[in-house]
């Protein structure tokens, strides 16, 4: 039987929900709301959505993320997913192994250098228009319009949908609050239907295609799977493009700006990167460790003792790799970038 907040210690017990607005609205304060949680313990014990546990420290975090036979990847929202899960993101072998062999040579780091002119192009052109203002408005001017712009461009899409993208994928993830609880969750129905009736038109147009390593939304549409020797079904692919999407808007979006925010506040280190800008790609990992966009989830498939917990099979996990790479257990001087 999962765990439910009766069988845990009450110490272990934290009133803590991720998806809360106010853990960033209208200060953020995720890094210090689970800076607190990480001094309980390793694991603690959240009651939202029917209860999950939150991974605080890396060493757990690791052992996780890495043992697949005991966490699964499967069913691993904390709340109901109307789409299905992402893919192959919220699977496991054989089927994650199979949807990976046909994604993997489609973004691997050659392909991915051979864009590297395509984007200076685009971040010239953004640089562009906002040069002759002297100011801008980060998120909406560059931090959005980036990643939509090389997603597209990489998938073969057209450059003039940018907005529709842009807006349907943060209404898709986060809603509108300002509507209330039921209004929010419409917009956000909404959102994804939108976004979903185009994944159908793309793939009724190249369903069929010959698989040109060249256009990447035909090689992922007509590859054969090698587990079923079948091609994706609609709603596989679907539920593809909308991790792809997710992937290469938002959470790129958010590394951008947290990136920003850093350096603003930081001119120093802003300074060391404009008069050594080979520092820039140890900037990157640096950043991606200090802001962590992301907390994946997990699903115990058998009980399993961690971090001085049993964890139960079917408990739903969080991984709060904000906290995690925070651990200065891990890293000896963790609060510095």
């Amino acid at each position: 039987m999962p765990t439910k907040t009766s069988d845990v210690p009450p110490e272990l017990v934290v009133d803590f929900d991720i998806y809360d607005p106010s853990l960033t609205v209208p200060t953020d304060t995720m890094q210090e709301r689970t800076a607190e949680l990480a001094k309980i313990g390793p694991l603690v014990w959240s009651a939202a959505h029917g209860g999950h546990w939150l991974v605080t420290r890396y060493a757990e975090t690791r052992a996780i993320l890495r043992d697949q036979g005991v966490f699964s990847s499967r069913q691993t929202n904390i709340v109901d997913a109307a789409q299905g899960g992402f893919l192959p993101l919220e699977s496991d072998p054989p089927a994650h192994t199979a949807y990976r062999q046909i994604l993997q040579p489609l973004f691997n780091p050659a392909r991915m250098k051979a864009l590297e002119a395509k984007i200076r192009v685009l971040v010239g052109e953004l640089l562009d228009r906002i040069g002759p203002e002297g100011e801008c408005e980060f998120i909406a001017d560059f931090a959005h319009e980036l990643p939509t712009s090389v997603f597209l461009e990489l998938m073969g899409w057209p450059l003039e949908d940018a907005p529709m993208f842009t807006e349907c994928t943060d209404v898709a993830l986060v809603g509108r609050p300002e509507l209330g609880p039921e209004g929010s969750a419409a917009a956000m129905a909404d959102a994804a239907a939108k976004i979903y009736g185009y994944f159908a038109e793309v793939v009724a147009d190249r369903r069929g295609a010959a698989v040109d390593s060249d256009d990447v939304t035909a090689a992922i549409i007509n590859t054969p799977l090698h587990t079923t020797g079948e091609v994706m079904t609609d709603d596989e692919l679907y539920r593809t493009f909308f991790l792809l999407m997710v992937a290469g808007l938002h959470t790129v979006q958010g590394a951008l700006a947290w990136s920003l925010m850093h350096l603003s506040q930081r001119p120093d280190q802003r300074q060391r990167l404009i008069e050594d800008p080979s520092l820039v790609p140890s900037a990157v990992e640096e950043m991606l460790r200090y802001e962590a966009a992301v907390a994946p989830g997990r699903k115990a498939s058998v009980d399993h003792e961690i971090g001085g917990v049993t964890v139960r099979c079917d408990d739903q996990i969080v991984l709060l790799l904000c906290s995690s790479n925070r651990d200065h257990d891990e890293f000896p001087d963790a609060m510095t970038v």
